[in-house]
């Protein structure tokens, strides 16, 4: 594990940069961070945690002044070894190892070829400071306001709207979007291979209760005490039958423990600026599988039901992976492999992250 610091504030966005200190950025990556310069102002003040993909000797460069660590895939080896083969091998997937090793609140996750969006009025739109508001706001995904998010500057609820649920629940996840590159599949981007996004909608709206959603990895943040352990993106990548789908799969779980525990997820801004597009007939290689798999896939989860003794991420965690392999392994064996790495996932996952006392001495450091 390769790391570097700079005790330099004089970059610093503001004199407190919010959550400064319960917060880690976590990228996954296969080349040089340069795309890191013009997140400066945003990105400084906060912690990095970078997962290198792909061949581990291959020396990754970041930017003078960021304190960050990186992991390459003999760190993940060395920190989890037999329980490593829940982590994805080449494919951004891989990402997941940094949110279980942080030790953070927060976590912000973004992807290298993804940069600063401008807002309608040109000023650069600092993502992480949305994101941050909207974890830090309710969600209200029990019933909908029509004027979307209620907590936001200027708005509130509307006529009609139960008083009973006003003060909301805990936001889990923020979902950001992008312009520019779409987050399209493959035959999507065969047919509209010029398209780019240019609609900027100023908007946040609670994802209601019982709907699932196509979660983006690449713009993304959530609340790791909430809902860290369902945050898992799947066995994807070199040696599995499937890519693309890994923020797809780690949605549609979370969703499902979500509405369970009666925790939010909002969706909307903040834009983030999306400057390259993947290789469409590499992607359909990649997705032909998940684009067939997901009309199966997609009404076991909106018919998933949790028992009430599931009380923790944890234990919705672990029931569902039994309901995927009960239900979902007679689709393909490939669903018996994923379930068992869900099961190792958290096994890995209460390793790194001992619960209790242990817990909260590792969070806050040596008793002084």
């Amino acid at each position: 594990m390769a790391s570097a610091s700079s005790s330099s504030a004089a970059t610093a966005v503001s004199p407190t940069p919010l959550l400064r200190d319960e917060l880690d950025i976590v990228i996954p990556t296969i080349r040089n961070l340069d795309f890191l310069e013009m997140w400066r102002p945003f990105f400084q003040p906060y912690h990095l945690i970078i997962v290198q993909d792909g061949d581990p000797s291959k020396v990754i460069k970041v930017p003078e002044g960021f304190d960050y660590e990186l992991y390459n895939r003999n760190d993940i080896n060395r920190i989890l070894g037999p329980k490593a083969s829940c982590i994805s091998f080449k494919d951004s997937a891989c990402r997941c190892f940094g949110y279980m090793v942080s030790k953070k609140k927060y976590i912000f996750t973004i992807d290298d070829d993804c940069f600063v969006a401008k807002d309608p009025t040109g000023k650069d739109i600092n993502a992480l400071e949305q994101h941050i508001k909207n974890l830090l706001t309710p969600s209200t995904p029990f019933f909908f306001n029509t004027l979307y998010d209620p907590y936001r500057d200027g708005a509130d609820f509307v006529r009609g709207y139960p008083f009973s649920l006003r003060e909301g629940t805990p936001t889990a996840v923020s979902h950001g979007l992008w312009l520019n590159i779409p987050d399209y599949d493959a035959p999507t981007q065969l047919v509209k291979p010029l398209e780019r996004n240019t609609r900027f909608v100023d908007a946040v709206l609670t994802i209601p209760k019982g709907t699932l959603f196509p979660m983006c990895g690449m713009n993304l943040a959530f609340n790791r005490e909430l809902i860290g352990p369902a945050m898992y993106f799947g066995l994807m990548g070199d040696g599995q039958p499937i890519g693309r789908y890994d923020d797809m799969w780690a949605g549609w779980c979370m969703k499902v423990i979500c509405d369970h525990l009666g925790f939010g997820v909002k969706t909307g801004l903040p834009y983030i600026w999306h400057s390259k597009a993947s290789n469409p007939f590499v992607n359909l290689k990649k997705e032909y599988k998940g684009i067939y798999w997901q009309e199966e896939l997609i009404p076991f989860f909106q018919s998933a039901t949790l028992p009430k003794e599931c009380t923790s991420v944890q234990k919705c965690y672990l029931e569902l992976s039994k309901q995927v392999k009960a239900k979902l392994g007679k689709v393909d064996e490939y669903f018996n492999k994923l379930a068992d790495a869900m099961v190792t996932w958290v096994e890995a996952w209460d390793e790194l992250n001992p619960s209790g006392k242990e817990s909260a001495a590792a969070l806050n450091g040596p008793a002084k």
